[in-house]
C-alpha cells in the first residue's frame, strides 16, 4: 500500500482544498449585486484566465516575476472595468476569502494523525495566511511559491517541499485536483494523487498518477487510514 511508502503529504491549496471560483464569485456579487448569474460566471472566468495566463508567462520567462497579490489586483481591475464597478481594491481581497470544500477540514485532520502535511501554493505568503485562516486549514508547514519567485509547475516550487521535508522526492505524495500540477510534481519524482473537484483540471488518458480519489476521505482510505 502506498501509505507505507511515503513520509509526508504535500497539498495544492487553490481548487484542491478551497473553492476558488466560489470565493471570487461571492466577491463579485457583493461588489455588483445587480449582475445576473451568467454575467458573474463570465467575470469569474475572466479573473481566473488572467491569473493562470500571467502565472504561466512568468514561468515561461516572458514576464518579470509578480506576486499573486499583484495578479489578483490586475484581475480585479479587469473585472471591475468589465462590470462597470468602482474601486477594485476590496474586490481583489475576495481571492483570500475562499471556502473550504466540505471534506477538506475533516480530511486534513484525519491525514494529519498519520503524516506530516505540507501546503504548497501559488498564493503569496500573505494571501496564504488569510486563505488558511478563512477556510480553517491546519498545516504542519505551509509554503508559498513566492519564496522562489515563480509559480507551479516550475520545478523550483516542488523543490521547496522536498527541501522542507528532508526526504527524497519519491517519499512525498503530491495531492492536487489539477493534472498539470501533478505532472510538474511527477517530473521531479514525487508520488502523485489526483482528487476530483468540480473546478479541477482532469487527467488525460496518458497521465499516470499513483492514486485517483473522490475526496480526502477516499484518499485517506487508499493510504490505509481506517
Amino acid at each position: 500500500m502506498l501509505g507505507s511508502e511515503i513520509d509526508a503529504v504535500v497539498f495544492d491549496v487553490l481548487g484542491t482544498l478551497v473553492d476558488e471560483p466560489a470565493g471570487i464569485r461571492a466577491g463579485i456579487r457583493g461588489s455588483v449585486p445587480s449582475l445576473t448569474d451568467p454575467a458573474v460566471d463570465e467575470l469569474v472566468r475572466l479573473w481566473l484566465r488572467h491569473s493562470e495566463s500571467e502565472q504561466q508567462r512568468i514561468v515561461d520567462g516572458t514576464r518579470p516575476y509578480a506576486g499573486s497579490d499583484a495578479l489578483d489586483r490586475e484581475a480585479a481591475q479587469l473585472v471591475a472595468d468589465a462590470a462597470g464597478a468602482g474601486d477594485p481594491g476590496a474586490l481583489a481581497l475576495s481571492g483570500r476569502r475562499l471556502p473550504a470544500w466540505p471534506d477538506t477540514v475533516p480530511g486534513l485532520a484525519r491525514l494529519a494523525e498519520h503524516f506530516p502535511l505540507i501546503g504548497l501554493s501559488n498564493a503569496s505568503k500573505a494571501a496564504l495566511l488569510r486563505i488558511n485562516a478563512h477556510a480553517g486549514l491546519r498545516w504542519h508547514q505551509a509554503l508559498s511559491a513566492e519564496d522562489v519567485r515563480t509559480y507551479k509547475p516550475d520545478p523550483a516550487v516542488y523543490e521547496l517541499a522536498v527541501a522542507v521535508s528532508g526526504v527524497p522526492p519519491e517519499r512525498l505524495l503530491m495531492v492536487a485536483t489539477h493534472a498539470w500540477d501533478l505532472r510538474g510534481a511527477r517530473k521531479l519524482g514525487l508520488r502523485t494523487a489526483y482528487v476530483t473537484r468540480t473546478v479541477g483540471d482532469a487527467p488525460t488518458s496518458s497521465d499516470r498518477f499513483d492514486l485517483h480519489a473522490e475526496d480526502l476521505a477516499d484518499l485517506a482510505r487508499q493510504l490505509g487510514i481506517r
